[in-house]
C-alpha cells in the first residue's frame, strides 16, 4: 500500500496563475494544526533520516503514481456520476520547476485534474494511516543499526506522499475535490508540513481557488536537491521510472527560445524610409536621380528578436511496446525500442521474444527479451564475475529497478536485455512491493518464477531459430556459440539444452552438433572422437598425428578449436549415453576390434614383439618425459606421436594447467599432482614408418659385451632419438623438455648432413664496448641522430601513416623537365 490513500490528486493542464501566487501568504481564518499519528510520524523520521540518498530519484515516481490513482479513479467514479466528470478535457499530470529567485529556495510543483480531496480528506489522507497493524515493523526498523536495512520499508510498505520529504524542507498540498454541480463552490484547502515538524497544518487556500478540481503538490527543495530543478534531470526520471506508469499523458514545463517578428524595429525601419522619401522630394528637379532597383521578389528580411516562451512538453507520448499485441509492432519498432531503451548502439539485435505469462493466483506478467547483436567486451574478460544489469523490472508499468542481484541470473545468460512489466500482485500472499531492497529481490516467489521463464524463454528462442534458419543461426553462433559452452558447463539444470545449441567443425562437415553427429556414426562406433587444441584453426587439426587413421578409416572427427570445447566435453563426459573419446589420449579404439580377423589379431602381436627392443630401448631415453612406450594402432604416416594417457594432460589442457600452477606454492598438493599428471604421455610408434623400421635395427645392432660398445656411435643414436622424441613433442603440441638443448642437437646433425665438422667453433668474436663513462650529457646528446642526406630524392612520412600512403616514382629526361617547368613559369605569369 501507499501511506496517501490510492487516487486522491488533479489538476488542470494549463494552469500557470497557480504556479504564480504564493502559498504563504496572509492566512484567512480556519487556518487548524494536526499532529501526526503516531506510526505516520515515527514513519516519516525513518524515511527522512535513515533513507540512502541514492534513492531520493523515488519521490517524483511516488508522486506521478498517485497521480495516476487520482485520475483513475475520476475516470472510474465519473461512469456512475456524470457530475463529476462529463468525459471533456484531458486528464493529465504536469510538472513545472521554479528556480529560486532573490535567496529563495526552488520549488517542483506536480499536479493533476483528478478526483481532489477536500478538507477532512487532506487530514485523514496525509496525517493518519489507512491502514494500520505498522507498529512492529516500525519497532524493528528503528532499532536496527543497518541503516541499509531500512531500504524494506518501502518494500513493505511504499514510500508514497512521505518521499517528497526526501527532497523537500517544507511540503504543500493544495486541492479541491470534483464535485456535483450542486457542490461547484466548494473550497480549495492546503495541506503544509515541514521536515522537521511533528505537526501539520490545513487551511484555506489564500491564493482563492486556482483549480477547476484536482491536486497541487508543492515541494521547496532542500538545498542539496536542487539539482532537480533541471528540466533534463526531470525528464530522466521520468522516462526511467514513470514514462510508462500512466495511461495519462505527463506533461513536463519548458521555457523555450523563440524567434518573432520585432514590431518596434520594423517601425523604426519604416519610419526611417518615410524621412528618406520626404527628403528625396526636395531636392533640385534638374538633378539627376538614381534609384535602386530591387530584383523582383526580393523584399528585405524582417527584423526579429528572441523571446522566452513558455512550453508543454508531453513525456509519455509513445505507449509500452510490450504491452501491445506483437502483431501489429514491426521489426523496425522492436529493433528502434531496444537502442532507445537500453542504450546499446554497437549492433541491432539478432532476435527477441515478446510474450506473457500466468504464474498463478492471478498473478501475470509481460516480457519483451531481447538478443543482443554483440557481447561486451567486459563479459568475455571474466564472464563468471558479470552481473544481469540490464533486466528491468516493472510493477504495472511502473520501473522498479535494473539490480536483481549477483547471482539472479546465471553467468551465461548475463547479457540479457529484458523488460519485465507484472501485474495483479494484490491477489497474491506475498505482493511484490513497488521498491525493494536485493535480498527481498531475490526471496520472492515471483521474481524465482520470473527467473524460470527468462531462463525457458531464452532457450526456446535459441532452439526455434536452430530449427527454423540454419543461416541465422550460424550468425547467432557466431556471437553466442561460446555461451553455449560456458552455460553448459556453468548451468546444470540446462546443461544438455545448452550443449545441443553448440556447434562444432568436423574434418567432414564445418558446422554441426552433437545430436547431428550422432546420426552420422559408424556401425559399431562406441565413442564420440575429437581432438582439441586452442588457437589452431579446423584445418590445422585435419592435418593432427593423432587423426590420421581416424581420418583415414573415414570417421568424423571433432575439431575443438576454441579454449572452451575441451572444458566442455570434459564436463559432458557422455552425450545420449555415448562417452567423448580424446584422439590425442591414450585407448583409442575404433569400435570394431572384435571384427579382426585372427590374421590381423596375429600380425599386430608379432609386430609388438619384433619392436619390443625398440621400446625398452627407447623408454631408457624418454623416462623422464614419458610414462610408457608402445606399439601404435593410430598412426598411418607419421614415425610417431607422444600422446596423454586416460590420466594426464593433452598439450591443450597442460598449457591451460601451466597458467594455474604458477600461483601455487612449490609443495602445494595441487602443483604435486599438476607435475605428475604431466608425465602421465605414452610415446606411440608406428611399426610401418621406415624411420621407426630403421631405429630398430640400429638399435639391435648395438653390441651387448661391454668391451665391443662403441660409446661415439650409441650417443649419435641418442641424439637421433632425442630428436625425434622433441620433434613428436612439438608435433603433439607439447613442449620440448630443454628447447636450447633441442636446437644444440639439430645443429650437429644438420652439420654432419652436410659434412661439416660438428666440433669447429663459430667466431664469437666481436667489438667490445666502450669505457664507462657515468657523467651525463645534455639531453640533446641522447637524441638519435638524424640519417646521412645520400643527396637522392626522397619523401618523408610520418611513421603513422607509412602504412596507409604509397609513392611511385619515375624518372623523366631533362628535355621533358624543361617542358614541364616551362608550362609551370607560363601559368605563374598568367
Amino acid at each position: 500500500m501507499r501511506f496517501w490513500s490510492p487516487l486522491l490528486l488533479g489538476i488542470s493542464l494549463f494552469s500557470p496563475a497557480a504556479f504564480a501566487q504564493d502559498l504563504e501568504a496572509d492566512l484567512p481564518a480556519g487556518k487548524s494544526t494536526h499532529s501526526y499519528q503516531s506510526d505516520v510520524a515515527r514513519l516519516r523520521g525513518i524515511v527522512i533520516n535513515r533513507f540512502l540518498s541514492a534513492r531520493l530519484d523515488v519521490f517524483l515516481r511516488e508522486l506521478i503514481s498517485n497521480a495516476n490513482d487520482a485520475l483513475e479513479k475520476l475516470r472510474l467514479t465519473a461512469l456512475t456520476d456524470k457530475g463529476l466528470w462529463d468525459g471533456t478535457g484531458e486528464l493529465n499530470i504536469t510538472i513545472k520547476a521554479v528556480p529560486g529567485e532573490d535567496g529563495e529556495r526552488g520549488r517542483i510543483i506536480i499536479a493533476d485534474n483528478g478526483i481532489g480531496m477536500t478538507k477532512e480528506e487532506l487530514t485523514a489522507n496525509l496525517g493518519t494511516l489507512a491502514k494500520s497493524g505498522t507498529t512492529e515493523f516500525l519497532q524493528r526498523a528503528e532499532g536496527s543499526d543497518d541503516a541499509t536495512g531500512t531500504g524494506n520499508l518501502i518494500g513493505a510498505f511504499g514510500v508514497g506522499f512521505y518521499s517528497s520529504f526526501l527532497v523537500a524542507d517544507k511540503v504543500y498540498v493544495a486541492s479541491v475535490p470534483a464535485r456535483s454541480s450542486y457542490d461547484s463552490d466548494a473550497t480549495q484547502y492546503v495541506f503544509s508540513s515541514t521536515a522537521e515538524d511533528n505537526e501539520f497544518d490545513v487551511y484555506p487556500d489564500p491564493r482563492g481557488r486556482t483549480l477547476e478540481r484536482g491536486t497541487e503538490i508543492t515541494l521547496v527543495l532542500k538545498p542539496d536537491a536542487e539539482e532537480y530543478l533541471d528540466t533534463i534531470a526531470i525528464a530522466k526520471l521520468v522516462h526511467k521510472h514513470s514514462v510508462f506508469s500512466t495511461q495519462f499523458p505527463i506533461y513536463m514545463h519548458e521555457m523555450k527560445d523563440k524567434e518573432v517578428p520585432d514590431e518596434d524595429a520594423e517601425a523604426e525601419a519604416e519610419a526611417e524610409r518615410s524621412e528618406k522619401d520626404e527628403t528625396d522630394t526636395l531636392l533640385d528637379e534638374d538633378e539627376a536621380i538614381i534609384e535602386d532597383i530591387e530584383e523582383e521578389g526580393e523584399k528585405p528580411e524582417p527584423k526579429t528578436k528572441t523571446i522566452k516562451v513558455e512550453d508543454w512538453v508531453m513525456l509519455n507520448a509513445q505507449p509500452p511496446l510490450w504491452t501491445q499485441d506483437p502483431k501489429n509492432i514491426s521489426s523496425f519498432e522492436y529493433e528502434l525500442f531496444y537502442q532507445a531503451t537500453f542504450k546499446d548502439f554497437a549492433a541491432k539485435p539478432l532476435a527477441w521474444h515478446h510474450f506473457s505469462g500466468d504464474l498463478g493466483s492471478g498473478i501475470s506478467f509481460r516480457t519483451l527479451l531481447y538478443l543482443p547483436g554483440k557481447l561486451p567486451e567486459v563479459y568475455w574478460q571474466n564472464p563468471l564475475q558479470t552481473v544481469a544489469r540490464d533486466i528491468r523490472l516493472m510493477v504495472k508499468r511502473v520501473f522498479i529497478t535494473d539490480d536483481m542481484g549477483e547471482d539472479y541470473l546465471p553467468k551465461w545468460a548475463s547479457w540479457l536485455k529484458a523488460i519485465v512489466d507484472g501485474k495483479n500482485f494484490a491477489l497474491a500472499p506475498d505482493d511484490l512491493p513497488l521498491n525493494v531492497s536485493r535480498e527481498t529481490l531475490q526471496n520472492t516467489s515471483f521474481l524465482r518464477q520470473i527467473r524460470s521463464a527468462l531462463l525457458k524463454r531464452i532457450l526456446q528462442t535459441f532452439t526455434k531459430i536452430a530449427e527454423e534458419d540454419t543461416e541465422k543461426f550460424e550468425k547467432v553462433h557466431a556471437v553466442y556459440g561460446n555461451v553455449f559452452k560456458l552455460g553448459a558447463v556453468e548451468d546444470t539444470k540446462n546443461k544438455e539444452k545448452l550443449a545441443s545449441l553448440a556447434r562444432f567443425a568436423t574434418n567432414i562437415r564445418n558446422f554441426t552438433s552433437f545430436d547431428q553427429y550422432l546420426e552420422e556414426k559408424k556401425e559399431n562406433q562406441k565413442q564420440i572422437f575429437y581432438v582439441a587444441d586452442a588457437g589452431k584453426t579446423a584445418n590445422q587439426l585435419m592435418k593432427s598425428v593423432f587423426v590420421e587413421k581416424l581420418i583415414a578409416r573415414g570417421y568424423e572427427v571433432l575439431l575443438l578449436v576454441d579454449p572452451l570445447d575441451e572444458v566442455l566435453v570434459n564436463n559432458l563426459k557422455k552425450w545420449k549415453g555415448i562417452p567423448f573419446q580424446d584422439a590425442a589420449k591414450a585407448g583409442l579404439k575404433f569400435g570394431d576390434e572384435k571384427l579382426d580377423s585372427d590374421e590381423d589379431k596375429a600380425l599386430r602381436k608379432e609386430e609388438q614383439d619384433r619392436f619390443e627392443p625398440l621400446t625398452k630401448w627407447l623408454k631408457k631415453q624418454v623416462d623422464e618425459v614419458v610414462r610408457d612406450v608402445i606399439v601404435s594402432d593410430r598412426l598411418v604416416s607419421s614415425p610417431c606421436a607422444i600422446v596423454a594417457d586416460e590420466r594426464g594432460y593433452t598439450a591443450n589442457i597442460q598449457r591451460m594447467m601451466n597458467a594455474a600452477k604458477a600461483k601455487l606454492g612449490k609443495d602445494d598438493p595441487q602443483a604435486l599432482f599438476h607435475d605428475y599428471a604431466k608425465r602421465q604421455k605414452v610415446l606411440e610408434i608406428n611399426p610401418r614408418s621406415p624411420l621407426i623400421q630403421g631405429l630398430l635395427k640400429r638399435v639391435e645392432r648395438l653390441p651387448e659385451d661391454e668391451d665391443e660398445r662403441d660409446a661415439e656411435a650409441e650417443d649419435e643414436l641418442r641424439e637421433v632419438a632425442a630428436i625425434l622424441i622433441d620433434g613428436a613433442l612439438v608435433r603433439s603440441g607439447f613442449e620440448v623438455t630443454d628447447s636450447d638443448e633441442f636446437m644444440v642437437r639439430v645443429d650437429r646433425v644438420l652439420r654432419r648432413s652436410l659434412g661439416v665438422d660438428e666440433h669447429a667453433p663459430t667466431d664469437t668474436a666481436v667489438k667490445p664496448a666502450p669505457p664507462v663513462d657515468p657523467e651525463l650529457q645534455d639531453e640533446s646528446f641522447y637524441e638519435p641522430e638524424p640519417e646521412e642526406d645520400d643527396g637522392k630524392a626522397k619523401v618523408v612520412v610520418p611513421d603513422h601513416l607509412k602504412d596507409d600512403v604509397a609513392f611511385e616514382m619515375e624518372e623523366i629526361s631533362d628535355e621533358e623537365y624543361e617542358k614541364l617547368t616551362a608550362g609551370s613559369m607560363r601559368h605563374e605569369e598568367l
